[in-house]
């Protein structure tokens, strides 16, 4: 696979700050999301590059070791080629189970995948031959009944609406020379961090025993405008200083119904909140969903017209004291 620039994907410089990684993110995944430009596989191709690129440089500890190790950094920092790795269903990347059981059954821990990809561990089974905990055993000496193969585990990151919305989630798995597609069932409001099990999916036994588990950490990428807090959705909208004084209605996104009018109450701060019921993020237990909450955020015009400033300067002439009067 040929080397991959993330810092050339977001258009940012290799000294760049977080925060201007992240507002270069903000700016290409508002450009090329789905919504924006609906049937536009390059741009929905680009988008994912821009996923990829901010889950890596977005991330302190994995952008050092990929300033230092470029695109084999999760290899390099196991002390070795990276031999296994997965992602999502562009198929960028794949993982190599052969060389992963070889790995696993000659004793050493191994870890691989980047940004947005996969980690293995090993999990060896408690007791042994004699060998006390975390030694490997694959059957009772002398019985011949057999043992439950290994489970493996990896990280995998999955878009923003699908871990929302829930949906399915493609795997390139490599075996040798022969590639393999495996489709993940995501639950709707699966949150960042939750675990998806596979069951046989993983190592496998001794003749005769069962496979292990395949268990997926799912790790949520993040959305260009919406975040979430639990099951509740919250999406900041900008409106002007006359518009929080005199009211107005405004359009705003939802998540999975498109776009709808809500009313911002005359004399409303920034930083208000304003409900949508039911228009948040599934709850896995109830399928029942959270609220979206749209939060004001007053702007001023960094450039402000000679006559803007002459009907501001009327307005502070009459308006009542200062809100922060006696605050202190």
């Amino acid at each position: 696979m040929a080397d991959i620039d993330y810092y050339k994907t977001l258009g940012v410089s290799r000294t760049a700050s977080a925060e201007e990684i992240r507002k270069a993110y903000k700016k290409l995944a508002r450009k090329y999301h789905p919504d924006v430009r609906p049937g536009d596989k390059d741009a929905a191709d680009q988008f994912k590059k821009v996923q990829q690129a901010y889950s890596i440089l977005g991330d302190a500890e994995k952008r050092v070791q990929f300033d230092r190790y470029g695109n084999t950094f999760d290899g390099a920092r196991s002390g070795g080629p990276r031999t296994a790795w997965a992602a999502g269903p562009d198929g960028t990347h794949a993982v190599d189970l052969s060389d992963l059981f070889g790995q696993f059954f000659g004793g050493e821990a191994f870890r691989g995948g980047g940004g947005g990809g996969a980690q293995f561990e090993r999990h060896p089974f408690p007791g042994g031959f004699g060998h006390g905990a975390g030694g490997e055993h694959f059957g009772h000496e002398g019985s011949g009944d057999p043992r439950k193969g290994e489970d493996i585990t990896f990280d995998v990151t999955v878009p923003f609406q699908v871990a929302a919305e829930g949906g399915s989630h493609g795997l390139q798995i490599r075996r040798g020379d022969q590639t393999e597609r495996i489709t993940v069932k995501i639950p709707a409001g699966v949150q960042d961090g939750g675990t998806i099990r596979l069951a046989g999916q993983g190592q496998p036994s001794s003749p005769g025993g069962p496979a292990g588990d395949l268990l997926l950490t799912v790790h949520v990428a993040p959305h260009p405008y919406f975040h979430r807090e639990g099951s509740n959705l919250l999406v900041d909208v900008p409106i002007t200083p006359s518009e929080a004084a005199l009211g107005t209605k405004i359009e705003v996104p939802t998540l999975s119904e498109g776009h709808v009018n809500v009313k911002v109450p005359p004399g409303t701060s920034s930083g208000t909140r304003l409900r949508l019921r039911g228009k948040g993020v599934p709850i896995p237990k109830t399928q029942e969903r959270g609220d979206q909450f749209v939060v004001v955020k007053i702007v001023v015009p960094h450039e402000t017209s000679e006559a803007a400033k002459k009907l501001y300067s009327e307005l502070a002439e009459i308006e009542p004291q200062a809100p922060r009067s006696g605050l202190w």
